[in-house]
């Protein structure tokens, strides 16, 4: 392939991006913060003379660093990774439309745009049938035909059985948790809906409310997409990502999504997940999605599925669904997939080639306190030994050769650590084994030992894929 990628990304993925576009013959360049300069993503490349191929940027959230070094090097595309840019339609549009155009490595923007709207994503999905989360798919500003939709959701719940009824009210306008209440009798709801809504005035510029069903007693699921430019659509199964932090950040996922092993369920889980990847296919198929993507979904202890958001770019996890799908007996590197398509190749393979079978678990090892609301841990790491098997990979911008330094700046993420087996239980085995032979070392700055979630990982293997 020809080309030159520049990856606006950092850490553990910028690496992967790096690995993938050498798979493929392209040439690419890295920018990296101060606080990065000892990450391994920096370190595996050349950062002055006439090779130079890392460049120092103020921010990764400065687009205009990103593109005077994508022009200054001459890079013909970017990949903005996860986080930052990947799901940012504006910055996908002024890539595509600039004078020097770049091919943005993600779904076109008009579709980042469509399917980053929660509301519209629910809107459609409902036009078409898909399952969604029971309550309104438009911003409700009248407070009597708010209390009308809240009594029917509570009403509906006590009617199918459901313990302890209750709704959120939402700021429409809100995002990451902000601007959002929870009512379990009607009679409180003209109150916190009054709250709420001058609260979304205030700090939004939109009094708009959305009500939905709370849902409580669920497993969080995932189905990953692969679609290209040339109307080709196929799926890489399920995960399930329930086991999450406070702050809702995945810290073990397994694929795939659930495994009558694991747990007794209602409902037959083999039909379910079947049900998930058609419906996210049906939406993919209208809204003309075309590169890699997630359907996230919420599947009650009934088996009941709720399509609750798509993810317009490639995930943390995305490896775990590639290590469970072989294709011509190899697992696939979905990133790879994922920059080759968007550089306008075809898929040139069909559904029925991937076959499906094992089990793969991925363990995000994070320097936090899971005792203190996964408060981070800041400080050097002086001993990093994550061991390597054929039933495992390791993605990390920590060296194993030297001491690092935690950046204050960012998410103490520290590696990804993949494992996978013949069945979900020598999956589980391996990562327990894996997190036993782990070392971290290190101090903060008081002279106190590294906290890390690496004994909560393993409490939390056994819970894997159960409600």
């Amino acid at each position: 392939m020809e080309g030159k990628v520049l990856i606006a990304n950092r850490g553990e993925i910028a690496i992967r991006i790096m690995n993938a576009c050498k798979d493929l013959g392209l040439d690419y360049v890295v920018v990296y913060t101060d606080a990065d300069k000892d990450s391994e993503h920096v370190q595996q490349n050349i950062t002055s003379g006439p090779d130079q191929n890392a460049w120092r940027v103020t921010s990764y959230t400065d687009p205009n660093d990103i593109f005077s070094v994508a022009d200054h090097t001459g890079c013909t595309a970017i990949h903005p990774g996860y986080g930052f840019f990947s799901e940012d339609y504006r910055f996908a549009r002024r890539a595509t439309i600039r004078d020097r155009a770049l091919t943005f490595i993600g779904p076109n923007w008009e579709v980042i745009k469509s399917l980053g709207d929660k509301i519209n994503t629910k809107s459609v999905a409902n036009q078409l049938g898909i399952p969604t989360i029971p309550g309104t798919d438009a911003p409700i500003y009248n407070e009597m035909e708010a209390e009308e939709i809240a009594q029917k959701l509570l009403e509906d719940q006590i009617a199918q059985g459901v313990k302890n009824p209750s709704i959120l009210v939402k700021a429409a306008a809100g995002g990451g948790g902000m601007g959002i209440e929870e009512v379990t009798e009607i009679e409180q709801f003209r109150r916190i809906y009054r709250q709420l809504q001058n609260y979304a005035k205030r700090q939004f510029g939109d009094g708009g409310v959305l009500i939905e069903q709370c849902l409580k007693d669920f497993n969080h699921l995932e189905v990953q997409l692969l679609c290209s430019r040339h109307d080709e659509r196929i799926h890489f199964s399920s995960r399930n990502c329930t086991i999450q932090s406070t702050g809702r950040q995945k810290r073990v996922e397994a694929a795939p999504g659930f495994c009558a092993t694991c747990f007794d369920y209602d409902f037959d889980e083999k039909k379910v997940l079947q049900q998930i990847v058609d419906y996210s296919l049906k939406l993919a198929e209208f809204v003309k999605y075309d590169n890699v993507g997630t359907w996230e979904w919420i599947v009650s202890r009934s088996g009941q599925p709720y399509l609750l958001e798509v993810n317009t770019r490639i995930q943390v996890e995305n490896d775990i669904s590639a290590r469970i799908s072989y294709l011509n007996g190899e697992q696939p590197n979905l990133i790879r997939e994922q920059i080759r398509l968007a550089l306008g190749e075809k898929i040139g393979y069909k559904q029925g080639a991937i076959e499906f079978k094992g089990a793969a678990i991925e363990l995000r090892i994070v320097a936090e306190d899971t005792n203190r609301g996964f408060a981070p841990w800041i400080g050097k790491i002086t001993e990093f030994n994550i061991p390597r098997y054929e039933w495992s990979t390791v993605y990390t911008h920590v060296p194993f050769d030297r001491p690092y330094t935690i950046p204050s700046d960012y998410d103490p993420n520290l590696a990804l650590a993949l494992v996978w087996g013949e069945n979900i239980d020598i999956a589980k085995k391996r990562a327990a084994q894996l997190i036993d032979e782990t070392v971290i070392k290190g101090k903060d700055s008081s002279g106190g030992d590294i906290i890390t979630n690496l004994k909560y990982l393993k409490t939390n293997l056994p819970r894997l894929l159960t409600f």
